[in-house]
């Protein structure tokens, strides 16, 4: 897996992504509105800024990090394509993101927010090297959200399949 810049043709294509419940509320808008709007990886310039993508071997999409600047803490935002979902890809991805995070500002904490109901990325997320530090409610469309913040901790891991 490699990162690469995000390009306009990469973003129209997240937004044919469909994820199924209960993960569908990860699914983006359109991207006719996302560009019209500015919204997210719709905005140019934030999406040059701040989003990248992994693509495979074969230059695959593979899945698409945001590495969001939050004072000395780049929070990962991340989603991997949802034909790869199930496939053992979730640790090694999430740690390649980390890194690459960490490598663009090495003075950074990395951290990333996941719901409380989504064990299956929590596991990925404690493979790749990430620990629950804080648990809070966060305001969503369907009503108040209970979210962990996970920061990655890199010593010590060996990141395999999940």
């Amino acid at each position: 897996m490699t990162i690469h810049a995000m390009s306009e043709v990469h973003a129209r294509s997240l937004c044919d992504w469909r994820y199924e419940p209960p993960w569908d509320s990860y699914n983006w808008p359109a991207w006719e509105n996302m560009k019209k709007d500015a919204i997210e990886f719709g905005d140019p310039v934030l999406r040059a800024s701040q989003y990248a993508v992994v693509l495979d071997k074969h230059q695959s999409l593979v899945g698409y990090v945001q590495f969001f600047p939050m004072g000395n803490v780049t929070r990962l935002g991340l989603g991997l394509h949802p034909e790869r979902i199930g496939q053992g890809l979730g640790s090694h991805f999430v740690h390649t993101l980390a890194l690459e995070a960490l490598r663009r500002c090495p003075d950074h904490e990395i951290d990333l927010e996941v719901a409380s109901w989504n064990i299956r990325a929590i596991r990925a997320y404690e493979r790749a090297g990430f620990r629950i530090e804080d648990t809070y409610l966060r305001p969503s469309p369907s009503g108040e959200i209970e979210c962990h913040c996970m920061v990655f901790h890199p010593a010590g891991l060996s990141v395999g399949k999940d």
